[in-house]
Formats: C-alpha cells, sequence, structure tokens
C-alpha cells in the first residue's frame, strides 16, 4: 500500500468515527471538536490526516473551523448534507457517477480558471505535469501529482467554493484510486498514463492562452474519455 492510498484509508476512518460520533448525539451542535493533538493522540494518526479529515468534514457541512479556536459540529449538522458514500466506489458504476458530476463542475471550473488564473497556478500546473511524467517513468501510480494539477485549476478559479469541493472529494476525484482502471484503459500503464498527461497538457495550454471555451472543451473531453472508457467496460462485463 502506497503512502498516499495509506494517508487516505487513514483519513476516511477518521471522518467516519467523528461523523458516527455527531450522528449518535455524543458531539452535539455547538460542540467542539477534540483538538488536533487529542486527535493524534487517540487514533494514531498523523497531523496532516486530523487536518485532512476536517477539510472533509468542513466541506461537507458538518463542522465550521474557526481560526486559532478549533473546529465545532455545525448547528444544522443533522439537515444530512450532501455527501458520497465512498464504501460504493469499488463499484465501477458509482465510479461512474463521480466522474458525470466532475465533468459538470470541472469543465466549468476550467473556464474560469482560464479567465482568472495567475503565473503562480500556471507555475503549481507545470509542476503538476512535470511531476506526473516523472512518477510514470518510476513506474508509479501518479495520483498525487494528477490530484495536485486539478487541486490547482480549482485554486486557479478563485472561488473557494471549488476548492472546498475538491477538498471534501479528494482522493474520489482519481478513478484508479477505486478501481484497477489500467485494465480498462490500456495494454500498458505507462501508455493510459502518459495518454491522461497529454490530455491535462492540452488543458493547460487552453488556461495558459485563457482561452475559457477550449479550456472546458478539454477538460470535458479528458473527463469524458475516462466515463466512455469505464462505461464500456461496464457494458462488457454486464454481457
Amino acid at each position: 500500500m502506497t503512502a498516499l492510498r495509506r494517508r487516505e484509508t487513514l483519513t476516511s476512518q477518521l471522518v467516519k468515527s467523528l461523523t458516527d460520533r455527531i450522528s449518535r448525539g455524543e458531539l452535539r451542535p455547538g460542540d467542539k471538536l477534540p483538538s488536533e493533538q487529542e486527535l493524534i493522540e487517540a487514533f494514531g494518526v498523523s497531523r496532516t490526516v486530523v487536518r485532512e479529515a476536517i477539510s472533509s468534514l468542513r466541506a461537507s457541512g458538518l463542522v465550521e473551523t474557526q481560526q486559532g479556536v478549533g473546529a465545532f459540529v455545525q448547528q444544522a449538522a443533522l439537515a444530512q448534507p450532501f455527501r458520497i458514500d465512498e464504501t460504493g466506489l469499488n463499484v465501477l458504476k458509482e465510479v461512474i457517477n463521480v466522474l458525470e458530476l466532475r465533468i459538470g463542475l470541472e469543465a466549468e471550473a476550467c473556464a474560469l480558471a482560464a479567465q482568472r488564473r495567475q503565473p503562480e497556478h500556471l507555475e503549481a500546473m507545470r509542476v503538476a505535469l512535470d511531476a506526473m511524467e516523472s512518477a510514470i517513468d518510476a513506474e508509479d501510480d501518479a495520483v498525487s501529482p494528477d490530484l495536485d494539477f486539478h487541486r490547482t485549476i480549482a485554486e486557479a478559479t478563485g472561488n473557494s467554493h471549488f476548492t472546498h469541493l475538491f477538498s471534501y472529494l479528494g482522493q474520489l476525484m482519481i478513478p484508479r484510486t477505486r478501481v484497477q482502471t489500467f485494465r480498462f484503459f490500456a495494454d500498458d500503464r505507462a501508455d493510459y498514463l502518459r495518454r491522461v498527461n497529454r490530455e491535462h497538457e492540452d488543458i493547460y495550454q487552453a488556461i495558459a492562452r485563457q482561452d475559457s471555451d477550449a479550456a472546458r472543451s478539454a477538460m470535458r473531453l479528458h473527463l469524458s474519455n475516462s466515463r466512455e472508457r469505464l462505461r464500456r467496460a461496464m457494458d462488457r462485463g454486464n454481457s
């Protein structure tokens, strides 16, 4: 298990534990969550895992944070905010459903990013693209730089809601963290990943040119390609 996958699992476990405590009423609306240090000691996890878990809870509407004070259970926590059940994402159909959600959200985010990106965003995207190429050469799954590329696009919109939603979705954004997509897309894993990164390059170039329409289309094509390959794989499995 890679360090990234292990961190994702620990984060999910902590999110589930805290969510369950809120659902059972052990933590009520207005209650303060245990401090970072208390959670680190109680669950035996890193500070990064704790912060990612709190970010996920905040994005899903269960908690709110006050800088320098801590995290508190939202008054509206019992209203059942939008959530994606991560346990269902090993099922191919659910991975496709998340991709369809991403197509609508990220295509528009990409168009906004093309209008609003700053030099530091372009630099971060280029770093992610180069890091993904290096990861492919090293026979890694390249999940981390893939996420970094898409996260930077969300940040480049200048709209915090896109960034918060991305933080909530996190690892759910990358299908190959949930299913072995390589066997659906190409005989050779490196070929598949290089194809993905070429699609990233097209997105990057459109954002760099500040061509909103091209950026939107490039992102839609990128995500639609993944969806259609997975859909064909699902159809083959049902035939």
